[in-house]
């Protein structure tokens, strides 16, 4: 696919070592501060860890209200249940959406007591129409998500959006994501189609990828530059690669609303922000 003006780098970003829920490590890859930037994204998290120390606590019950959930399990065994009645289990390869909408409250416990657990879990913005929406869930196992191989040799797991194509399991309309899983072998390219008002990330998380002339080095995410006259992103895995990449390539459309975040609520209003808070304490999610 010949792309006529790919983008460029804006910025790269080593996230933030943190942990989450009952002490699970992780790095935070998209925080607050890049949330308008990123907008209609407000938080990538990935994980990694073969230390049952590092993820044994899960993530036992929380809130959500007011954005969608997306949570993809490269490696490892996770189970959810919530307050809506739902339940699944998450394994390798398998990704979890769950829009929280007018609230909810979620666990997600690993169903392993060592072995690799590795993942990302993104948060998706709704839009003000759709922030009190009714919950909804999904399961997707692995063999559901649409996959292919481009002649280069590139393998792309399509999660959201479109490629080459291909429709992924997910689709959104105003937000519009775009959540490719796409693995390089070495001196392979791929490029995507994306329009000039979509903001994007790439975060990698095998080996090294070029965009144009601009690395990022593993486990680094790389804001792509908005230039108004781009028509897309190439990216290329270098021949001296000793095994494949790997990375995830996001974007999707913004929304361009106030984003206002406490916790586990991100809402449009700090009234909106009191309120979720109120119904939690009240039994109401």
């Amino acid at each position: 696919m010949t792309l006529a003006r790919p983008r460029g780098i804006d910025q790269i970003v080593a996230g933030v070592s943190t942990s989450d829920g009952d002490g699970v490590k992780l790095t935070r890859v998209l925080h607050q501060t890049l949330q308008q930037r990123l907008d209609p994204y407000l938080m990538l998290d990935a994980f990694s860890s073969d230390n049952p120390g590092d993820y044994i606590g899960g993530f036992p019950s929380h809130p959500h209200r007011g954005f969608e959930t997306v949570t993809y399990m490269i490696a490892g065994r996770m189970r959810h249940r919530d307050s809506a009645g739902h339940e699944g289990l998450l394994e390798n390869g398998g990704v979890q959406w769950m829009t929280a909408g007018r609230g909810l409250v979620h666990s997600e416990m690993p169903e392993q007591e060592h072995g690799m657990m590795e993942g990302f879990q993104l948060w998706l913005n709704l839009p003000a129409k759709d922030k009190m929406r009714e919950p909804w869930y999904r399961d997707i196992q692995s063999a559901e998500i649409p996959a292919f191989v481009t002649p280069a040799g590139v393998h792309v797991r399509v999660i959201a959006g479109e490629s080459h194509g291909i429709a992924g399991a997910v689709q959104r309309e105003l937000t519009e994501p775009l959540y490719l899983d796409l693995t390089l072998p070495p001196g392979t390219e791929f490029a995507q189609p994306l329009p000039p008002d979509r903001n994007a990330l790439v975060y990698v998380f095998r080996e090294s990828l070029f965009v144009d002339s601009s690395e990022i080095p593993t486990k680094r995410m790389a804001i792509l530059a908005n230039e108004p006259d781009s028509d897309g992103v190439r990216l290329r895995a270098q021949a001296s690669n000793h095994s494949p990449a790997r990375a995830l390539l996001i974007a999707g459309r913004p929304l361009r609303e106030a984003i206002v975040q406490y916790g586990p609520f991100v809402m449009n209003t700090r009234e909106q922000i009191t309120q979720a808070v109120h119904d939690f304490q009240n039994g109401k999610l």
